[in-house]
């Protein structure tokens, strides 16, 4: 769930770019070695883990006991920091390592107000991968890196995974408008393509991927793997409401809208009440303090509490295309088995022309 870029002194100027930067992105497009040793690693030999699928940092849902849990079923699982104290994030780290042995990450939400403290406990504790959003990691990338750890910053932009590649970053997760939560502007279509075509990293696609065509898509379009997160929802393991499930189960595929976007504060989440109301205040001029009034507490309303007419109930596209309650282990064995399938197809149909 991509956040909303900030400015950096560092990686990341400005978030318009300039024609030298635009300039720049095409170089490296046409000059980047097409099937660099780096972008031929497959996602799981990169990370250590069973399936090439890590699993999106989603905040007061992505704890350490269910990022443990994704890991024991064979992904990356992600604790993540937004929303909670250094120290909750620590006491999450040390949740999430007594019940697995194997590699985890950490979320970074890099507009945290205690950014600098949550970046230093994620080193101290030796974290062993981490995805950032909302702004440039460059100010904690070697410390990280230092401590062990493979950092993939998320991206909704070519030019943005461009700048963040000088950062001595080990990859970038690319996510399209097609996710939930805080998005982007540009579809998974038609930004992974672009993304792998900018920089020399692996690049990891997300946003509108739940199933093995799906997955198939983004490997055809230059990732080497995917990071998914409304599937996971609908998880047994997944500690969100039941009413949560519930309403992810009655969606379709039109069953989300984007609140905020006026704002520079993009969400997808679940058409209800509060969205509803929203976006029709948003569109009427409302000042941004009465905007963010509508809008506090409504993740943890829907995680905790289930409230189905004021919480914001995030996630992505793909909601439409999922019908039931499964095992996380179910769910990325159905994926890659559905991408196996999907290749055979393609294989045996022989010319695409």
């Amino acid at each position: 769930m991509v956040e909303k870029q900030v400015q950096d002194t560092n990686c990341c100027r400005s978030n318009q770019p300039s024609k030298a930067t635009a300039g720049a992105v095409t170089a490296a497009a046409q000059t980047a070695p097409a099937s660099s040793a780096a972008k031929t690693q497959t996602l799981d030999a990169i990370l250590g883990t069973e399936f090439p699928l890590i699993q999106g940092g989603m905040a007061n849902i992505a704890t350490g006991e269910f990022a443990a849990a994704v890991c024991n079923a064979g992904a990356m699982g992600v604790i993540a920091s937004g929303g909670i104290s250094p120290d909750k994030l620590r006491a999450e780290i040390h949740a999430c390592r007594k019940l697995t042995d194997r590699p985890f990450g950490v979320n970074v939400m890099l507009m945290h107000y205690q950014i600098d403290d949550i970046a230093r406990v994620v080193a101290e504790e030796h974290v062993p991968f981490v995805t950032t959003g909302a702004g440039s990691p460059a100010p904690y990338v070697d410390s990280w890196k230092q401590a062990g750890a493979k950092v993939f910053p998320v991206v909704a932009s070519a030019i943005l995974a461009h700048r963040l590649e000088r950062c001595n970053i080990d990859g970038v997760i690319a996510e399209g408008t097609e996710s939930g939560g805080h998005v982007g502007e540009l579809t998974s279509m038609v930004l992974v393509p672009q993304v792998v075509d900018a920089v020399s990293v692996p690049v990891v696609a997300a946003g509108g991927i739940a199933n093995g065509r799906q997955y198939t898509a983004a490997r055809a379009l230059g990732a080497i793997g995917a990071q998914i997160g409304t599937c996971l929802l609908l998880s047994e393991e997944c500690p969100i409401h039941d009413q949560y499930k519930a309403m992810l189960l009655k969606a379709r595929e039109s069953g989300t809208t984007v609140y905020g976007r006026l704002g520079g504060v993009p969400v997808r989440a679940l058409k209800n009440r509060m969205t509803r109301a929203y976006v029709k205040a948003e569109k009427a001029g409302e000042s941004k303090e009465e905007l963010e009034k509508m809008t506090l507490g409504a993740l943890r309303r829907a995680v905790f509490d289930g409230d189905v007419e004021h919480g914001s109930f995030m996630c992505g596209q793909v909601v439409g295309q999922l019908h039931e309650v499964r095992p996380l282990r179910a769910i990325f064995e159905d994926i890659m088995s559905g991408a196996s399938i999907c290749m055979d197809q393609l294989e045996s149909a022989g010319d695409l022309r």
